[in-house]
């Protein structure tokens, strides 16, 4: 599409978002469904639930550590706009098969549903970010991607509260959430149908099994651009903080200001205004340019809010405030470091890329639930100590960037004082 083409956003790139928001929404509406009972229970012990929400959060990560790579291959291999239609087809199956084991209240079933909805996102994430620069010009890719991650940390955020919610409005009707979870995947895959029709970027490809092989062959592919690899790693941390961050807040806000799941819709949205707020703010400040000096930035907000989330005596409002300053951060950390790793690769790599990211990213995902269970269970970290941990490997990573692009910053600066 031109650059100077009138229309704002291309044809379908809503279509995009919302089918993106619906999937990010149900994948956690699902896991909080099945996780918020257990932790509400008063016949378990404190670690009998937190092993219960860092095991269903390893279970979503396993199927990305084990599929990723034929997710990056379906991408490469067939149009991404097919991929996506064809995984919201599958949605409505396992979302029923969901109903299905919550109408018996069968904990195993109920956890392999959340097992196929990782398998699901799975497939769905190369393909998701690797259209993003085929139906976007440059100039609009940092943008589109504040947009992206928006509704994504919305969904997420949002599908955190209602599951919650139906956890506690339906005891023992838990089958009707798993059949509204359906209805939103057939409008999920409605609305897919509306993306921009791509061709298949290597439609030639093979399909490798070897798992380990091909994850290190697309790595190699990245090491050799240095800013690839650099955002690659940074991706992978911010699943990381992100992750132990949302796992960590459920256990705190029960524990220690004793909200129920309903009763946290207030912290849930100030973490989902922030990250909403720095997402946009992000793609604003970029200006049409992938802009490195935001990285350091939010990292720096990440790592004093989540020294504040963990502050002996913090207030709820307090603590609210907070989670905001994190997502603000967060924002401004994540878009600029997706813009790189949609941007860098080849036309033919991108989704192979995307999936070697996406499996990276899962990696961050499942090391978090088991640092999660190992810091509270074995090292008797309290949740506020937790956060701090979170907060040490967001300065961490903003430290990193600053040495390695000592300039950016400044760069960043002098190019907003000459506007």
């Amino acid at each position: 599409m031109p650059q100077n083409s009138p229309t704002p956003w291309p044809r379908g790139f809503w279509n995009l978002m919302f089918t993106q928001f619906q999937g990010a929404f149900s994948d956690n509406a699902l896991r909080w469904l099945v996780i918020f009972p257990v932790l509400a229970s008063v016949s378990l012990s404190e670690t009998d639930k937190e092993n219960f929400a860092g095991h269903a959060s390893l279970l979503f990560a396993i199927p990305f550590l084990l599929f990723a790579t034929v997710g990056g291959w379906m991408a490469d291999r067939y149009s991404k706009r097919s991929v996506m239609i064809g995984i919201k087809v599958g949605e409505i199956a396992i979302m029923l098969f969901a109903a299905f084991a919550l109408q018996l209240e069968h904990q195993f079933l109920q956890l392999a549903a959340i097992c196929l909805m990782g398998v699901h996102s799975t497939i769905f994430a190369p393909a998701k970010y690797g259209i993003m620069p085929e139906v976007l010009p440059t100039s609009k890719l940092s943008a589109g991607n504040g947009i992206l991650e928006l509704l994504t940390f919305i969904g997420i955020i949002l599908g955190t509260f209602v599951g919650g919610w139906l956890a506690e409005a339906l005891v023992h009707r838990e089958v009707w959430s798993g059949v509204m979870l359906a209805g939103l995947a057939a409008i999920g895959l409605m609305t897919s149908i509306g993306i921009a029709k791509v061709p298949a970027a290597d439609p030639g490809k093979k399909f490798t099994p070897n798992i380990i092989g091909e994850i290190w062959s697309h790595m190699s592919v990245m090491k050799a651009d240095r800013d690839l690899w650099r955002a690659n790693w940074g991706n992978t941390a911010f699943f990381f903080v992100a992750t132990l961050v949302q796992i960590n807040l459920a256990l705190f806000a029960q524990k220690v200001f004793h909200l129920k799941p309903t009763e946290q819709a207030g912290l849930q949205a100030a973490l989902s205004l922030g990250i909403g707020v720095g997402s946009m703010l992000a793609g604003r400040l970029s200006r049409g340019r992938i802009e490195y000096g935001l990285i350091p930035f939010g990292a720096g907000m990440m790592a004093l809010a989540a020294f504040a989330l963990g502050w002996p005596g913090i207030t709820e409002a307090g603590f609210a405030w907070a989670l905001g300053l994190l997502g603000l951060g967060g924002g401004l950390f994540i878009v600029p470091i997706v813009s790189v790793l949609q941007h860098r690769p080849s036309p033919q790599t991108k989704g192979a890329v995307q999936g070697a990211v996406s499996w990276l990213s899962w990696v961050g995902i499942a090391a978090a639930a088991i640092t999660q269970n190992q810091l509270a269970s074995n090292a008797h970290f309290s949740y506020g100590q937790i956060f701090w941990v979170c907060g040490a490997v967001a300065g961490s990573a903003g430290i990193f960037v600053s040495l390695s692009r000592p300039k950016a910053v400044s760069e960043m600066l002098a190019r907003w004082r000459r506007r």
